[in-house]
């Protein structure tokens, strides 16, 4: 997930009962994730300790293919990149289900101090870099090995199919070159096919947060998580010695200009009421000396939307904005912009459909999450076919005040959340199967 995760939790009311007319195969898949918990935690432990960057996920992409073959899926290696994908066909007719894990990490040093913590360094972006699972997809790719031995074991009462997917590069491949092309896992996989032969009716997914206690899960109809863009802005002035700026161009001053005016294009020239936007920068750099006006600034940020057309819209204006304020200093803006994520979308009559399976998964304990500016490439599959994509909380309730936040060094989950989301992810294939019925 794209660096964000829920800003500060809302007072957690929760939502509903845990009261659910249990079919015997959900009560079946539920009582197999309980006794598969232990192996889900041991098998997290061992992915984290061993985590691997987007499109380098050999090893435990390896992991789950044996795991598959072992439970008799079909099984396809390399989709996308390191993509697996396991298809579990059940002994009755029905539709086709899709669960999704993502397993890449990120270029973060472990601070946690674990017995596990991570030693790996591998490349990023040609350099080599300390690397841990910082965001938590050691416990999704956990919970959907877990959850696809649970469904095996039932598969002869599956009315339908479940289609397992391990995709790379959530958070982006580690050779990513900003070339106008979007190399993340998700598109990967859609470009790939994955949602086709045999064809996907929906697809579920879920992203762990030490923003919510342990075992809390957290959903919400419609936008659930923001688009992503990467700006880069290039400020091309004319160098000169500082003690004369009037025989050149300063692009730092342009520069400055530019980053205070784009702060008008959310607060001023885009509508927020329907939903937030944010338009960040990140990094600036220019010049070599302390008297020498340099010839051009570098500048990059993010900025994040809840839909497509407000995103044109937002690029358009940051786009005309820099380019404007240049101009009227005598400089020249090169704006790109790359959208890497689309806004995640939960399709309201699934996530209608299957609330009273993520409630009976957390023993009732579900809310209502706000809209999170992450991102996430899970809206690539959300964007084919009707996708539900939740939070599951895995800090303990005293330890949730000052909780590292996902992409931290320290960043930590609480094991017995692990157990939820095995629950979650099977009775939601299980239920939507049955129901389809």
């Amino acid at each position: 997930m794209r660096r964000l995760l829920l800003p500060a939790l809302l007072p957690l009311a929760l939502l509903g009962s845990p009261a659910l007319a249990e079919t015997n195969l959900t009560s079946k898949v539920i009582s197999l994730a309980s006794s598969l918990e232990d192996q889900a935690i041991a098998w997290r432990h061992d992915i984290h300790q061993h985590p691997e960057l987007g499109n380098q996920e050999h090893r435990t992409a390896a992991l789950i293919a044996e795991h598959l073959k072992a439970l008799g899926m079909e099984v396809q290696t390399g989709v996308g990149s390191t993509g697996v994908i396991g298809l579990l066909r059940g002994g009755k007719p029905g539709p086709v289900v899709a669960l999704r894990a993502d397993m890449d990490a990120l270029p973060v040093k472990e601070q946690t101090g674990l017995p596990y913590a991570s030693q790996v360094r591998q490349l990023y972006h040609g350099v080599e870099r300390d690397v841990m699972h910082a965001c938590g997809h050691d416990a999704h790719v956990a919970i959907l090995m877990a959850a696809a031995q649970a469904l095996a074991t039932v598969r002869e009462e599956l009315p339908g199919s479940v289609k397992f997917i391990f995709q790379p590069a959530e958070e982006g491949p580690s050779d990513y070159v900003y070339d106008g092309e979007r190399h993340f896992g998700g598109r990967q996989l859609v470009e790939a096919g994955v949602l086709r032969n045999p064809d996907v009716e929906a697809i579920f997914g879920l992203h762990v947060t030490s923003s919510l206690p342990t075992g809390i899960i957290a959903y919400r109809s419609g936008p659930i998580m923001a688009s992503a863009g990467d700006l880069h802005i290039r400020v091309k002035g004319q160098q000169t010695h500082g003690a004369q700026p009037w025989n050149g161009v300063d692009p730092i001053v342009a520069s400055a200009q530019i980053i205070t005016g784009l702060q008008s294009v959310v607060s001023r020239q885009t509508n927020i009421m329907p939903a937030p936007a944010v338009v960040s920068i990140g990094t600036i750099e220019g010049g070599t000396r302390h008297n020498i006006i340099p010839d051009e600034v570098s500048m990059s940020g993010t900025i994040r939307t809840f839909g497509d057309d407000v995103q044109a819209q937002v690029n358009q204006r940051v786009r005309q904005t820099a380019e404007q304020i240049a101009a009227a200093s005598g400089a020249k803006a090169e704006v790109e912009i790359i959208d890497n994520y689309a806004t995640t979308v939960n399709h309201a009559e699934l996530t209608e459909r299957m609330l009273p399976t993520l409630r009976h998964a957390a023993d009732g304990k579900a809310i209502v999450s706000p809209m999170v500016t992450g991102s996430e490439d899970f809206s690539f599959y959300a964007r084919e076919v009707p996708g539900l994509f939740f939070f599951l909380g895995v800090t303990p309730a005293e330890r949730l005040r000052g909780a590292a936040p996902n992409h931290s060094p320290e960043f930590m989950i609480d094991d017995a959340a692990l157990v939820t989301g095995i629950k979650a992810m099977a009775s939601l294939a299980t239920d939507y199967l049955t129901q389809a019925q």
